[in-house]
């Protein structure tokens, strides 16, 4: 029992560093919330600035124009999570097709130039989709070159399906990585459930049907639970490279508009406000989605 506590012990103290850069990454900086409550105005400390207390969560509902620039960011945030969602599934497809290619060499060449696109900056994406799709780009080039086009189709300064544009460049960053841990669940599978099927009859079809795919399930679902929490949390970057005069009303997802708000138009109080309106919801949806997972398939990540 002494050798148990022991061990315990010292289990915990191997974790203890991770639980404080947990909280000073984490949890430490949410006393910014604070400045939610003032009318800050920088280089000004905050015991200089005035304490307006519920203002600025006022503001956000008071104003109609300010509400409806909050409708169209809701509006944008949300169909980029929802595309998010649906092509969520593609990553598995990826994986369970991947697995099945026998030649090791071109597998792991499959895998490595999905992968890489992961590693990049979306700069460097943004650098190579400007270098592609501008006027004088390569794509649009080729095609006035070939005769198909007269005048140069514009992609990237054009607001014409900026939703789909967006959801295929995210695609084509994370579709390698995604499928990686889906990789890993099927490298746990028991390789005697294949072989009782094959000695059955089944086909590869029927393999990936009946046995990889049900048993990548599980994983999905973890992961498509963290994805609805995160329904508010598109990112920033990728919006922030890809916005332009042309594209804004559509491009400008939630972490964007606090960014252009907090930075651009010199308001952090308001910023601040969003922001804890965010990370409210999204605990919020946490908590529902981990409840709805529990009594319906009686599992749960909390």
């Amino acid at each position: 029992m002494r050798k148990s506590s022991t061990q315990s012990r010292r289990l915990f103290y191997c974790i203890v560093p991770f639980i404080i850069l947990s909280f000073l990454f984490s949890y430490f900086p949410l006393h910014g919330w604070i400045y939610a409550l003032f009318d800050y105005k920088p280089p000004l400390k905050l015991s200089q600035c005035e304490f307006v207390g519920m203002k600025w969560f006022q503001t956000l509902f008071a104003n109609k124009t300010q509400v409806a620039q909050m409708v169209q960011v809701m509006k944008n945030t949300f169909a980029m999570s929802l595309l998010g969602i649906l092509t969520s599934i593609l990553p598995i497809g990826f994986a369970i097709f991947l697995n099945e290619i026998k030649c090791k060499w071109f597998k792991n060449l499959v895998q490595t130039l999905t992968t890489l696109p992961n590693f990049i900056s979306w700069v460097l994406v943004y650098s190579v989709a400007f270098s592609l799709f501008t006027d004088s780009g390569m794509v649009n080039t080729l095609l006035e070159n070939l005769g198909i086009i007269t005048s140069p189709i514009r992609f990237l300064d054009s607001d014409t399906h900026t939703y789909l544009w967006m959801t295929l460049w995210n695609l084509w960053k994370g579709l390698g990585w995604g499928a990686i841990m889906y990789l890993a669940a099927i490298a746990g599978i028991d390789a005697e459930l294949y072989e009782a099927a094959r000695v059955d009859g089944a086909s590869r079809f029927q393999l990936m049907r009946n046995i990889t795919l049900p048993a990548l399930m599980p994983t999905f679902f973890v992961l498509l639970m963290m994805s609805v929490a995160n329904f508010l949390n598109n990112g920033m970057d990728q919006y922030y490279v890809f916005q332009n005069s042309f594209n804004k009303e559509h491009i400008q997802v939630l972490d964007l508009y606090v960014y252009n708000i907090g930075m651009t138009g010199s308001s952090l109080s308001l910023a601040t406000a969003i922001s804890m309106l965010k990370s409210v919801i999204s605990v919020t949806l946490l908590a529902l989605v981990n409840l709805v997972s529990k009594r319906t398939r009686g599992e749960s990540i909390i």
